[in-house]
């Protein structure tokens, strides 16, 4: 089974329908309704994102400190997505024998500044010990209307915020044992210390019908839309191929620049379907009627397949496990 399949699973199980709980299973994050004093924050938004070696970073690829500001942003990336404010956050650390008390400090000093940079402390959470380095970061967020990625609707414009691809391009730059000047340096930047787009996340919330947090892929996280809505989404390949610096690091690693904008993942973009611009976004396709992802070109429009990264089905973990 597929991820998709065994989310589906998971959620058919684990559904539940107490009081509360605005939105369950099935978006970046669950909703919940809250009451007393915290009602002042609007409704809380709760994530949770794990971090595993070997799967999501390599040791000898990323600093312990890039470790620990990694995993607390992807899982901010969410919270993003929804047009909320990050707010505190829970860190579980399973750590094997072989990661020392200074390898763990570096990691906590990375989360810190993380939480720092957003303005979201760590307030808790649990430290055991286990056969595989793994952090999982619980974060929540507040606020009064969440984005959802259901809502998009014919008419709308497809919006980015972020870029798409370079943190692909910076992993197998890095792979290759490539950079250290520009444009992959940019590149490897974006793999090693990607930034939670909160401040666009918030200027979309008034206008956008539905928007997504991009980790896994453009074209697999648009899917996400276009399935939750009952739309079609097409994507303009003249749009992600017009920035430049993705274009300069597709050249400098013999790739194809499409390729990596498509299915290149850990990019923690935000994209949003909206009647209007949204400030700090750039437009990047439009929802029609239907259903699936297309690519339109100078040729015209074609069905792509919603693919990306999937821990269950993907050819190899998303950072290739240490030789």
């Amino acid at each position: 089974m597929n991820e998709a399949g065994r989310v589906a699973m998971l959620s058919r199980i684990l559904a539940a329908s107490a009081g509360g709980i605005a939105t369950g299973i099935g978006d970046d994050a669950a909703v919940l309704e809250v009451a007393g004093a915290a009602a002042e924050r609007g409704r809380l938004v709760w994530t949770i994102d794990e971090q595993v070696d070997g799967s999501h970073f390599r040791r000898d690829l990323a600093s312990w400190r890039d470790v620990g500001w990694r995993s607390f942003m992807a899982a901010a990336s969410d919270i993003a997505a929804m047009g909320a404010v990050p707010w505190c956050a829970l860190s579980s650390l399973v750590v094997p024998d072989d990661v020392d008390d200074a390898a763990l400090e570096e990691l906590a000093r990375g989360q810190r500044a993380a939480a720092e940079t957003l303005g979201a402390p760590v307030v808790g959470g649990n430290l055991a010990r286990g056969p595989a380095l793994s952090v999982a970061t619980t974060l929540l967020g507040t606020c009064e209307t969440p984005v959802l990625r259901r809502g998009a609707r014919p008419g709308d414009g497809l919006w980015l915020a972020g870029r798409v691809g370079l943190a692909a391009a910076g992993l197998r730059a890095l792979e290759a044992r490539k950079g250290g000047e520009a444009p992959l340096s940019v590149a490897i930047d974006a793999w090693r210390t990607p930034r939670a787009l909160v401040a666009e996340g918030r200027a979309m919330r008034p206008v956008a019908h539905a928007a997504v947090d991009v980790s896994d892929g453009l074209a697999r996280d648009v899917g996400h839309i276009a399935e939750a809505s009952g739309v079609r989404v097409v994507l303009d390949a003249g749009a992600l191929l017009s920035d430049g610096v993705l274009a300069s690091v597709a050249l400098a690693l013999a790739a194809e620049a499409l390729e990596l904008a498509l299915y290149g993942g850990e990019d923690y973009a935000i994209v949003a379907a909206s009647p209007v611009p949204i400030a700090g976004f750039r437009r990047i396709g439009d929802v029609t009627s239907g259903q699936g992802v297309a690519l339109r070109g100078s040729n015209g429009e074609d069905p792509i397949e919603p693919r990306g990264f999937d821990h269950f089905t993907s050819g190899k973990p998303r950072a290739a496990s240490r030789s």
